[in-house]
């Protein structure tokens, strides 16, 4: 009796897995369950906006507050759920591979997603700071992550990130010097020297002015007025262009290597696939007519 309970709580688990894990699926596109999740987010995000709609009713924010609870019930079943499942995959089971999952990036998205503000709702007081409760429905964005394990797209950004980290650091670390030169020079220029501008009074306030040209945003609430500084500041603005474009062409590069590699080696595990079929029937035959081999 206990080995046929145990047996049909295996199936259950097998079952549940297949729905909660798309790399489970025989089929392609979302399951059933993980379409309902995806809903959910979405919508979790539509009330997140109008919470924050001054001209909303109480009636309406009512509704919405009741439906968050709702919405934060079912991400701590799910996250229960996935806890439970996990251990269908070798790597995530026994007690040890189950603490493995925990510290995973997804796992810990879905953690977010609702534990915050699960304790707040249990242990709050009623006279709660609004800046905290804001706070908290901030950390909803941390369930973006649950639709990014769906989309294919997201988890190629994160390797064309990862293929490219050290080129976007060299960028990064370049940008940064310029912004710092171009800081020091226009104060020199405008704050200590020329009109001696309260903008440029000090190399902190005129890094502010370095950032905003150098990725061409260009506020213009802050600009040099002597001829030295406008001309220093033209020079700054046409290296912004190269600055922009820079770590833009790396990530470019790296996302085409990176479908690239995706898509050849989805040919070659199609042309896998195909060859053991084909091998297999080939077996069958040879076996279903053992007397025509020569």
């Amino acid at each position: 009796m206990v080995v046929q309970q145990m047996m049909t709580q295996i199936g259950l688990r097998k079952r549940l897995y297949r729905q909660m894990e798309p790399d489970a699926r025989d089929k392609n596109g979302l399951s059933p369950f993980n379409t309902f999740i995806v809903i959910l987010v979405l919508l979790s995000f539509l009330a997140l906006a109008l919470e924050t709609e001054p001209t909303m009713s109480e009636g309406w924010m009512r509704t919405i507050a009741i439906f968050n609870v709702v919405i934060i019930v079912i991400f701590a079943i799910e996250y229960l759920g996935r806890l439970w499942v996990a251990g269908e995959n070798p790597e995530y089971r026994g007690f040890g591979g189950r603490l493995k999952y925990i510290f995973t990036g997804y796992a810990i998205a879905d953690l977010i997603a609702f534990l915050p503000e699960l304790l707040w709702l249990i242990f709050a007081p009623e006279d709660s700071n609004q800046q905290i409760v804001m706070a908290l429905r901030v950390l909803r964005v941390a369930r973006l992550a649950k639709i990014a394990r769906f989309v294919p797209a997201f988890d190629v950004l994160g390797a064309t990130v990862q293929r490219s980290g050290t080129q976007l650091l060299t960028t990064l670390a370049m940008a940064l010097a310029l912004v710092y030169v171009s800081a020091v020079a226009l104060y020199f220029i405008e704050g200590v020297g020329g009109q001696n501008q309260e903008s440029f009074a000090s190399i902190p306030r005129s890094i502010w002015w370095a950032i905003a040209t150098l990725t061409t945003v260009g506020y213009g609430d802050v600009y040099p007025v002597t001829p030295l500084g406008r001309f220093f500041a033209s020079v700054i603005a046409i290296a912004g262009i190269g600055v922009v474009a820079l770590p833009a062409g790396v990530f470019a590069s790296a996302f085409s290597d990176e479908i690239k590699e995706r898509e050849t080696a989805k040919l070659e595990r199609r042309g896998h696939d195909d060859y053991e079929a084909e091998s297999g029937e080939t077996d069958t035959v040879d076996e279903a007519h053992p007397d025509d081999k020569v």
